[in-house]
């Protein structure tokens, strides 16, 4: 660690962080704009503005670690690993893509990666991860499973079962609330009764945090120390990440429900990447120019991975057929 670095991370490490951060935000606002033009088939949900708790958590696993996303999951898929070509293959229904071009948005999914795939159903990814976390348990390797929801998933039956059944197998698994305030577009204080997801969790054994999802640091201390405790045999834990999300639930979304300036508040005073740049300037870490340039690179990148995208072929009638059965 370098003289001036007073973080837990390597320098390297922490520019790592901050490309990955920054790449799902890029990721995110070409979608907006490309979904805009009427370029991109199906629906999308944009993840922008989260980018810290997907990278302060997913920054301690490896590919042998599973995890669970949601219909928000293109930055989950980034922090995780997966390949952002053919993340964007996969979102514009190309071959090549994650899934070939049949799954789209809502359906990119990785093995290779431990990424199980997004899912439009919510809390379906909590029994899943159930699943997962019970197999590293028999392999004995130290892996764990992860399951992302948001808060209006954390009150569908799947997940609170998922909760009592992984406290009653003691399993690897970490079940992570991404709190950013809205269920589609109903308040969390109006359809959730307790104050915090970390009461849900007690109610079932479990060990709970509640933690300022726009903060990276924050996030990565927190998930840390969880995942060293499930991996060691500890069993399942909740994180609650406290956070905010840029665009609407789809795009699309008007968002006539959030207050007079509510989101320019939220983009001036509470971006996860302004406060990680901050954070790393500040301390000498890193250079605001340094910062920029990974800003070009990675916008370069992305441009390059909508080229890409738009000049794969369309998957064939025969494609129909494929991928429809497991092989062994």
């Amino acid at each position: 660690m370098a003289a001036n670095n007073p973080f837990p991370l390597s320098r390297d490490a922490l520019l790592g962080c901050y490309r990955r951060m920054r790449t799902i935000r890029e990721f995110e606002d070409r979608l907006h704009i490309d979904f805009g033009r009427g370029d991109i088939p199906g629906f999308v949900h944009l993840y922008a503005g989260e980018e810290a708790a997907a990278v302060g958590i997913m920054s301690h696993l490896g590919d042998g670690d599973r995890i669970a996303s949601t219909h928000r999951g293109h930055g989950h898929c980034i922090a995780k690993g997966v390949d952002v070509g053919a993340m964007m293959k996969e979102i514009y229904g190309r071959k090549g893509g994650s899934c070939e071009g049949k799954g789209g948005s809502m359906h990119i999914a990785d093995l290779s990666k431990g990424m199980m795939g997004a899912n439009g159903i919510l809390g379906a990814g909590a029994p899943l991860v159930c699943g997962a976390a019970l197999a590293a348990k028999f392999r004995g390797k130290g892996e764990i499973a992860i399951c992302f929801v948001g808060d209006g998933a954390s009150n569908q039956g799947t997940f609170l079962e998922s909760l009592n059944l992984a406290a009653i197998w003691n399993l690897p698994a970490l079940f992570v609330v991404e709190n950013n305030g809205y269920a589609e577009s109903t308040s969390r204080d109006y359809a959730t009764a307790v104050n915090s997801y970390v009461d849900r969790a007690s109610g079932f054994g479990l060990p709970g945090v509640v933690v300022d999802g726009t903060d990276f640091f924050a996030v990565h201390e927190a998930a840390g120390e969880i995942i060293r405790r499930a991996r060691e045999g500890g069993g399942p834990s909740l994180l609650e990440c406290k956070m905010v999300r840029f665009h609407g639930h789809f795009e699309g979304d008007a968002q006539t429900y959030r207050a007079n300036g509510e989101l320019e508040d939220l983009r001036a005073n509470h971006d996860c990447l302004k406060k990680l740049a901050a954070q790393l300037t500040s301390a000498g870490v890193a250079s605001a120019a340094e910062l920029a340039d990974i800003d070009r690179q990675v916008l370069a990148l992305i441009e390059q991975a909508v080229v890409d995208a738009k000049a794969a072929p369309l998957p064939s009638a025969a494609d129909l057929l494929t991928d429809v059965y497991v092989k062994y």
